[in-house]
């Protein structure tokens, strides 16, 4: 049977998800510990499954190992504000930065090609996507900062795919960080990657519209999700789990979000870790309607906003995985000096790389030269630290120029 409600709140029980399906006597036992009584939803009764073909087993062992995962990845964050690292990086920056360079030239490529075939009626290309993401998978396993420099990339006249693009980094990197296995970081990647298909089906005028949405066009603009959720379903080769990034990146923890209203645990770990990384990079971004705002101010916002909109241990989490300054950061240093922040620390966050850019005197820095805040001090001997964030452009800085892509932007 399907357990629709219990006679105590949700949260006085260990119960993470508000409506569940009872799978086994244990589940029994455990509803007996904390209630007298539940609802079950009747229309949802389950009968005597039908024997299953072996594929169907997997398929069910994997949802049902799925959402194993989600329960202990939520208590977790809930219970260990400090995750003890899953993964140590495998190469640096410098090493990583090549391999990371050529999966995202061709992963964009094919983000391209996805949303054409989208436009134009046609079948999603599911081995493609599934391919490009293992590669980027293994990219972010063995140093998640090369691929997240390429998050700097950004075009207003390319913002559907490059957004895709960097919500696809965003997401492994912040899985990386949850400890993740290799197959559900394939699951969200692939999940990320597409979530936002449907918006092929919204007219470009309501897309790229300066000005305050109508009604009516903010009801078009909300029907890119269901729009996304029937073609992934559709598509053969997506994942359920993949697909719930799509249905549910627009859901918010108070429940005021879109198509469903769902809130709090309903809306699914998958579905969570899409609605953080998205409005991360929405609001990080420039669009035709508004200017987007540094790394470091998004990441505040959004703590802001952590309880309302987005589960808070998760927020929590996504600020640790990014750190403090996030990479492309620009940044003032107390020698005065003015950077960029090249890459992480992950054991100490305050102390990343910093690519200088201007001395004290604002003249430019005659050469390129990255200083690592672990070492470097000011001229008095003391610890050299960042003084503050400043917004992107200011003394016309674009952070790209200072990092090691290699694109000609």
């Amino acid at each position: 049977m399907y357990v629709r409600e219990l006679d105590r709140p949700w949260r006085e029980t260990p119960f993470l998800f508000q409506g569940f399906e009872i799978r086994s006597d244990e589940d029994i036992r455990e509803l007996q510990r904390y209630c007298q009584h539940v609802y079950i939803d009747t229309s949802e009764i389950y009968q005597k499954p039908l024997p299953r073909t072996p594929a169907e087993k997997a398929i069910a062992e994997e949802q049902l190992q799925h959402k194993q995962l989600e329960r202990d990845i939520l208590i977790k964050v809930s219970s260990q504000p400090l995750l003890k690292p899953a993964y140590q990086d495998q190469s640096t920056l410098e090493q990583e930065i090549g391999e990371a360079r050529e999966i995202h030239g061709q992963t964009l490529e094919l983000v391209h090609t996805l949303l054409e075939d989208v436009r134009l009626g046609k079948n999603i290309n599911s081995l493609g996507a599934k391919k490009v993401i293992h590669e980027m998978v293994e990219s972010v396993i063995r140093n998640p900062d090369a691929l997240n420099s390429f998050t700097q990339l950004k075009k207003k006249d390319e913002y559907t795919a490059q957004h895709s693009m960097r919500v696809c980094i965003l997401a492994l990197s912040f899985g990386r960080h949850l400890g993740f296995d290799r197959n559900e970081l394939n699951l969200l990647g692939i999940g990320a990657l597409l979530h936002d298909v449907g918006k092929m089906k919204v007219p470009n005028d309501i897309l790229n519209k300066p000005g305050t949405l109508t009604e009516y066009e903010f009801a078009q603009m909300k029907s890119h999700v269901p729009h996304g959720v029937k073609i992934l379903e559709n598509s053969s080769g997506i994942p359920r789990p993949a697909i719930e990034v799509a249905r549910c990146h627009h859901e918010r923890y108070c429940g005021t979000g879109y198509i469903g209203g769902l809130k709090g645990d309903q809306i699914g770990l998958f579905g969570m870790i899409g609605g953080i990384v998205d409005c991360y990079d929405a609001i990080s971004s420039d669009r035709a309607y508004h200017t987007g705002m540094s790394a470091h101010a998004a990441l505040k916002k959004m703590y802001d906003w952590r309880h309302r909109d987005f589960h808070p241990g998760l927020v929590e989490q996504f600020i640790q995985c990014m750190g403090i300054y996030p990479i492309g950061s620009v940044v003032e240093l107390n020698t005065g000096e003015i950077g960029v922040v090249v890459t992480m620390n992950r054991v100490r966050r305050l102390k990343p790389r910093v690519a200088l850019v201007l001395r004290p005197d604002f003249d430019p820095v005659p050469s390129s030269t990255t200083v690592d805040l672990m070492d470097y001090t000011t001229r008095d001997g003391r610890p050299c630290e960042i003084d503050r964030v400043l917004e992107p452009g200011l003394y016309g800085i674009n952070p790209v120029n200072y990092l090691p892509l290699n694109i000609v932007v």
